[in-house]
């Protein structure tokens, strides 16, 4: 099922992997364009963005991959799980992100889908660059002194 974060949004997918994979340098919100059994289907909560990602074309910025299950109610009016949707973003935005993407070799990962306050569905994109393996080790290197650290300054009082 879905879960609430603190600020009343209902997150429907998370992507925890990304942060892992990827540097975010930064992030943004973008509307999704959904089919009425598609924004029925979030709302169960069982959606995935592990595998998906964002990308530009034609001035204008779509999800790839992310899979939203058919609603088993809609009959025959359902829409395909895997489809390519489109991202409501303002131009400058779309124009910004597809040239990090085209000349800095950066990706657009989504980080989440969520729900606002408002009811309307959501998704936070991340400006990313990959990780290396050596990177990867390096942050969990972090985390763990980080985790250490915390731990003895528990137990010192």
């Amino acid at each position: 099922m879905a879960k609430k974060q603190d600020d009343g949004q209902k997150i429907v997918a998370d992507n925890r992997k990304a942060r892992h994979l990827y540097f975010i340098e930064s992030t943004l919100e973008a509307g999704l364009m959904l089919a009425g059994s598609e924004v029925k289907s979030l709302r169960t909560g069982k959606a995935n963005i592990g595998e998906s990602y964002a990308m530009a074309k034609d001035g204008e910025i779509f999800l790839v991959n992310a899979y939203i299950p058919e609603y088993l109610m809609a009959n025959r009016f359902n829409h395909e799980p895997r489809r390519t949707r489109k991202l409501l973003v303002h131009r400058t935005q779309a124009r910004r992100l597809a040239v990090a993407v085209q000349r800095e070799g950066m990706t657009l990962i989504p980080l989440k889908v969520y729900f606002n306050l408002r009811g309307i569905a959501k998704v936070e994109l991340g400006l990313a660059k990959g990780k290396k393996l050596h990177d990867k080790r390096e942050t969990s290197k972090q985390r763990d002194w980080a985790r250490d650290k915390a731990r003895l300054l528990r137990a010192k009082g």
